[in-house]
């Protein structure tokens, strides 16, 4: 069924002359650009800019540790993979200084960026599935990865079609018409669409609401598999932890022996525990007293893993469920985000005079004898205006840090800091 605008939103759309299609019944309705297909890219095409997402996500993630989000106790859970891809997606939109600073200082690629993003995510689609189809005390062993854009604008701001052209064709994204000043519609449409594509882990937006928003840019990000080899919760026993404060305390402690990769590096221990299929958790513990490693470490530790030999060891793991929220403005401005922050006029091909206001990120993560559940959400808010082979022995009983990797792309999804499994 084709749709027609009202003149204010026709402004905002005509111009990609794509008539715009419903897709769904309920309000705010998603439309999509009729006629423009999604672009076919494939991974092969473009290593080297896939090289530099990757750094670019590392970057995002060692910001988003260092922030630590509101927990307050050292427990931080992040997903650098969501940030990125909302990022990417205002990028597409930016121009003039806020573009070259963007480039410079996430390191995106300088050329087929948008390309490369697309290869990246249908690589993703491969795992996708229904957030609220999972048994989340029972994770599947065929993993799911359910990664989605969402793009609300206001219907009387012209809103570029040349932006709108490139989301649908790079990112899959259609828009979501909505009236901002109509907070009591509008902020429950959005939170339901976080609630949705987290399978309920996520129930609101994470960006303060304002009824002078025009534009909220989205990306979330569920993950849920089971472990290559679960552990067996009849060997799970209370054992001790010394938490990022010095405390000793008594945990939930997972152990097992399994074929392992573990590398060794100037301060710490590193070791991969692989999912059923697809994805890795790493794992990096830094030595008893030294200080610990920077999250950017994780892209040395990749590729000793990646040689690693994989040999029986004994595992010691805590239980952890942890969530946190960002504030993104801190996070942004701690990378040196100036301009993007400031400008009015670099995101004209957007909306015009379009200012990032509020930006933030919820991310939560279960980790257990079974598998592992995670869910982010992304926002960024604006206005117009065995054998008898030796066997090691390794204990996560301090403070150390992980990343969930998707193997393929070499993404990672989340990142977090463990300081005490008990909160």
């Amino acid at each position: 069924m084709k749709l027609k605008f009202s003149a204010r939103i026709l402004a905002a759309t005509a111009a990609v002359a794509l008539a715009l299609t419903a897709c769904s019944a309920s309000p705010p309705a998603l439309l999509k650009a009729n006629g423009v297909e999604r672009v076919s890219a494939e991974q092969s095409d473009y290593p080297g800019e896939l090289a530099q997402l990757r750094v670019s996500a590392r970057k995002l993630g060692a910001a988003l540790l260092a922030d630590g989000g509101d927990s307050g106790n050292g427990n931080v859970v992040a997903s650098p993979g969501s940030l990125l891809i909302a990022l990417a997606m205002l990028r597409t939109g930016a121009t003039g200084m806020t573009a070259a600073e963007m480039d410079r200082t996430l390191g995106l690629p300088a050329d087929h960026r948008d390309e490369a993003m697309s290869a990246l995510l249908a690589s993703l689609e491969a795992f996708d599935g229904d957030p609220g189809s999972v048994d989340e005390k029972n994770p599947p062993r065929q993993p799911v990865l359910h990664s989605a854009n969402g793009l609300f604008v206001d219907k009387g701001v012209p809103t570029g079609e040349d932006y709108l052209h490139s989301l649908a064709r790079y990112y899959g994204t259609g828009v979501y018409p909505v009236d901002f000043q109509d907070q009591a519609a509008t902020q429950p449409a959005i939170d339901a669409w976080v609630d949705k594509n987290t399978g309920g882990r996520i129930k609101k937006a994470p960006a303060e609401y304002d009824r002078k928003n025009t534009l909220s840019v989205l990306n979330a990000v569920y993950f849920a598999s089971a472990w290559k080899v679960p552990f067996d919760p009849a060997d799970t026993s209370e054992l001790p932890f010394t938490t990022e404060r010095g405390r000793q305390v008594s945990v939930p402690t997972m152990s097992g022996v399994q074929d392992v990769a573990s590398v060794q590096g100037a301060g710490w221990l590193a070791v991969q525990l692989p999912y059923a299929e697809g994805f890795v958790m790493r794992l990096l513990l830094p030595d008893a007293g030294a200080a610990a490693p920077g999250a950017e470490v994780f892209a040395d530790v990749a590729r000793a893993l990646d040689s690693a030999a994989p040999s029986p060891t004994q595992l010691y793991l805590p239980r952890w469920d942890h969530k946190s929220n960002f504030e993104l403005r801190k996070v942004f401005a701690s990378l040196g985000l100036r301009e993007m922050l400031q400008t009015e006029i670099d995101f004209d091909s957007i909306q015009p005079g379009l200012k990032i206001k509020q930006a933030g990120q919820s991310a939560n993560i279960t980790v257990a004898e079974k598998g592992t559940v995670a869910a982010a959400v992304t926002q960024i808010n604006a206005e117009a205006t065995s054998g008898t082979v030796p066997t090691k022995v390794i204990r996560f009983d301090r403070p150390f840090q992980y990343e969930i990797v998707h193997v393929e792309t070499g993404l990672p999804l989340f990142m977090g800091t463990v300081a005490d499994p008990r909160s």
